[in-house]
């Protein structure tokens, strides 16, 4: 998942934005060149996990890095209503509860427990005990 993708992306339940991002793993594309006006993004910047406008200099926020990196495997979280959405081989998937596959989730959610709480306790702690749709306790 391109991290400029945090820009636009928002909690399909609730509307919250920006979600919170646990990057898990990520993968770095040198040969990318940046080639747009600085900012490229317009409210939140996912590199740096700040709003643009609120940057003391955004013509200063680090584009072609971002422009460089994806996030390959991690996790959105919306803070409002507590759904965790998976980040698998580059792609944020952001489907509504009903469509989830539940063991899918759990096995995902299993697999990256360690990494998750070792990036981010706090939030890996609430996603595993909380989440939903899918948590570790039930």
């Amino acid at each position: 998942m391109k991290y400029r993708l945090m820009d636009v992306l928002a909690c399909p339940y609730d509307k919250t934005f920006p979600l919170k991002l646990v990057v898990i793993r990520e993968k770095e594309y040198p040969e990318r060149k940046y080639e747009w006006d600085k900012p490229f993004c317009e409210e939140y910047c996912g590199l740096l996990n700040v709003y643009v406008k609120k940057h003391p200099n955004p013509r200063e926020l680090p584009c072609e890095e971002c422009i460089k990196r994806e996030v390959v495997e991690g996790i959105l979280y919306c803070p409002k209503c507590g759904r965790w959405y998976p980040i698998k081989d580059e792609i944020p998937i952001l489907l509504p509860d009903e469509l989830r596959n539940r063991d899918e989730d759990r096995a995902f959610l299993e697999r990256i427990r360690d990494d998750l709480m070792r990036v981010n306790p706090e939030l890996g702690n609430k996603i595993i005990k909380e989440g939903r749709p899918v948590n570790l306790t039930a």
